[in-house]
């Protein structure tokens, strides 16, 4: 099956506020296995740039002045994750953006029954526990020290594997590997031809009866033996 993992940069935390998306990364998994097929693109938000958001992420007004609008891209983008189901990290954040954007271009927003959330995924499998990126990174020992600010292919790429330890992929490796001993085990076992005894005069097997010189030691120690348990 394939997926798309993907996360956005922003100027801010509400699309309906006025706030743009200004970043997209996307990473293609095909049965929980990246693929290597990826899509990354910056976009101009005709705004300017909060300098939270920018903390955040780094990314400048003067930086993204000459970059393109998301409506000059929107048809790549929707080309690349075509119609399979999304990944987010609380997911409803990026699909608010991507569907703001794609409103604004008078284009159909992605149905959010297209939608995977980390975050849900997480809470469900550690409840009680750190939800963020970098929690569950730690927690499943994603490297991360290459991960200075917020960057959109970047924190896919890192979702994209923690996802897959969300669905089970060291287990997975195990099934894996349990299918694969059974099916050795279940082959038909092929016994070697059994190696037949030397012709030739054999020896007599030798007598392991004790002599009467050693029964009758034997009865003397058992005789000097006091209040043996044996009566």
């Amino acid at each position: 099956m394939r997926e798309i993992v993907f996360d956005t940069e922003t100027t801010g935390l509400d699309p309906k506020t006025g706030d743009r998306m200004v970043e997209i990364g996307c990473i293609e998994l095909v049965n929980l296995v990246p693929t290597g097929e990826s899509y990354h693109a910056y976009f101009n938000p005709e705004r300017d740039m909060p300098a939270g958001a920018e903390a955040v992420h780094g990314l400048s007004s003067a930086f993204l002045s000459d970059k393109p609008l998301f409506g000059d891209l929107a048809d790549e983008v929707l080309d690349f994750i075509g119609d399979s189901p999304l990944v987010a990290h609380n997911a409803g954040f990026d699909f608010g953006f991507l569907n703001a954007e794609l409103t604004l271009i008078e284009k159909e927003p992605v149905c959010t029954t297209r939608m995977v959330d980390t975050v849900a995924l997480a809470r469900k499998r550690h409840p009680g526990a750190k939800l963020s990126l970098d929690a569950l990174c730690s927690r499943y020992g994603v490297d991360r020290s290459h991960r200075v600010k917020h960057g959109a292919l970047l924190d896919a790429e890192l979702l994209a594997q923690v996802y897959v330890e969300l669905r089970g992929g060291r287990q997975i490796g195990l099934e894996l590997a349990a299918e694969a001993a059974a099916a050795h085990t279940s082959r038909p076992v092929e016994i070697s031809a059994v190696r037949k005894a030397p012709a030739g005069p054999r020896r007599e097997p030798r007598r392991h009866v004790p002599s009467e010189a050693e029964l009758a030691r034997h009865r003397s120690f058992l005789a000097g033996i006091e209040n043996p348990l044996w009566g």
